[in-house]
């Protein structure tokens, strides 16, 4: 019998999940758990590095979080499904590794000071914060996955790992494999006012949102803005509409709006119409699922409990290798 190899993935429960999520990260889960030993965890320790302030809509969001996952397509019988700090050993390992790395590599972390330069309205002079890549590191290397799976621009968090796995190594000996990167495309899904789709801009479209909505949302997208007029030729090439076209609509129909906007013979409002069918299309499936998991609230429960309880299993394991490595 051929043993899978091991992904693990996260995310972080900061708000309502939406279309960008779904196809920059969970399709891609969704293909994982098809072929790899997966876990997917709700990253809920590391939401208070910088919402720390504020958790009052802490425990809704994990639960959203989860249903999100699930209406989606991510099935607990294929892969574990778990809430972090139902895991105390993620806390454990964070611990034992912020003894051993030199504050040196976490000040050098790009996103450190990004992030601190981005988001002025919160004090992220904290430890919490500079040391979010000790427990990101800890929540990878508990469970030994033999793949992560992150874009381009995340690779230097997954090497930070890789050298505080060989530090640990050199240190107490070999305990943690070093995992590899599983590189994804992350498309780049635009907002309803042109930007990268983001709860932070406010223009995003949620899974969870009803049909009414996600219509509503879509009738306000921005367009080509050198098209005034009804009669004015359009430039599909740098309409946030016809992205959506690229990505929803079947390939017949993404040409003949393209045609038919350049020549003026469709509108913006008919455009929109068009491709919000196909993304209500899509969401469908994720609305009736979502509607059977709010019927049965106490599954959502049952679930984490026994992903809770998988996880424990693989990372208890590996706290007993590092606790005996380094004689504690």
């Amino acid at each position: 019998m051929t043993t899978r190899k091991r992904v693990l993935s996260g995310m972080q429960p900061s708000g309502l999940l939406h279309l960008g999520n779904w196809l920059g990260a969970l399709e891609n889960w969704n293909a994982l758990q098809a072929q790899y030993e997966c876990y997917f965890f709700v990253a809920d320790w590391h939401a208070l590095s910088s919402n720390y302030a504020d958790t009052s809509r802490l425990r809704e969001y994990v639960r959203e979080l989860l249903i999100d996952w699930l209406a989606a397509g991510i099935d607990p019988k294929r892969a574990t499904v778990f809430v972090q700090s139902q895991v105390p050993d993620h806390a454990i390992l964070h611990l034992l590794f912020s003894m051993i790395i030199p504050v040196s590599w976490l000040e050098r972390n790009p996103t450190y000071k990004e992030k601190q330069e981005e988001i002025k309205e919160r004090d992220l002079s904290t430890y919490g914060f500079l040391g979010y890549p000790v427990l990101q590191a800890a929540d990878i290397l508990l469970y030994k996955p033999d793949f992560v799976p992150v874009g381009k621009d995340q690779l230097p968090h997954l090497e930070l790992t890789r050298e505080l796995a060989r530090r640990f190594n050199s240190l107490y000996g070999s305990v943690f494999p070093e995992p590899q990167e599983h590189l994804t495309k992350f498309p780049k899904v635009l907002g309803t006012d042109g930007r990268k789709m983001s709860k932070s801009y406010g223009n995003a479209i949620n899974l969870s949102d009803t049909e009414a909505v996600v219509r509503q949302k879509l009738k306000t997208m921005i367009t080509d803005p050198a098209r005034v007029r009804r009669t004015d030729p359009g430039n599909p090439d740098v309409c946030p509409v016809y992205d959506f076209h690229k990505i929803f609509s079947p390939l017949p129909v993404i040409e003949q709006v393209n045609q038919d906007c350049r020549n003026a013979t469709i509108g913006c409002i008919d455009c929109k119409k068009l491709v919000a069918d196909r993304v209500v299309e899509r969401l469908a499936p994720m609305w009736e699922a979502r509607a059977n998991l709010l019927q049965h609230p106490g599954r959502l429960d049952e679930i984490a409990e026994d992903g809770r309880r998988r996880a424990t299993a693989v990372s208890s394991q590996t706290m007993a290798e590092v606790r005996e490595a380094m004689k504690i």
